[in-house]
């Protein structure tokens, strides 16, 4: 697929939205550090179009700099992320969706998400959601105990300094 056969409302939203750009066969999330594409396809009905949402992050042992991940703990992890990306749909607010896939090969897992819009805007946005999630899901599921290399690093770090600015905005430490 090219960027020329997305539909045009899906094109237009897309171009629009500051969060992506456009690539050879889609749109790429500039707002994440994982690889995060997004594509769309004409839909049938009086639907704007079907978007697929793919993220691509890697696995724990892959961003682990001081040592080994053992296999139960890797495996675990894998475990609780399938896990809770299977409620990725409830961030975006949409019904209309297909069941999203979760495979670990290698040093990456790959999360693949369909959904489709009424209005084109309102998926794109969703799809952005989605991303989001993704995002956050994965920061939550880091194990503490670990030296992590990026994207990881970063992450973490912009995670807590911007819970080190919440809890300026409300004067200090929570009891």
């Amino acid at each position: 697929m090219t960027t020329d056969e997305i539909p045009e409302p899906a094109r237009r939203a897309l171009d629009r939205h500051d969060a992506f750009e456009p690539t050879a066969d889609g749109y790429e999330c500039t707002t994440t550090p994982f690889d995060a594409d997004v594509r769309a396809r004409s839909a049938e009905g009086e639907r704007d179009a079907v978007f697929e949402i793919e993220v691509r992050v890697p696995t724990l042992d892959a961003v682990v700099t001081d040592q080994t991940v053992g296999t139960a703990v890797a495996d675990g992890w894998f475990d609780t992320l399938e896990r809770r990306l299977a409620d990725a749909y409830h961030a975006a607010d949409v019904s209309d969706t297909d069941e999203p896939t979760i495979e670990r090969e290698s040093e990456t897992v790959t999360a693949t998400f369909g959904l489709r819009a009424w209005n084109a805007s309102r998926g794109v946005d969703a799809a952005k959601a989605v991303i989001d999630f993704t995002e956050g899901t994965y920061v939550q599921g880091v194990i503490p105990g670990y030296e992590y290399g990026e994207p990881v690093a970063g992450l973490l770090k912009r995670a807590q300094q911007n819970g080190s600015a919440d809890d300026a905005a409300r004067g200090g430490m929570p009891l």
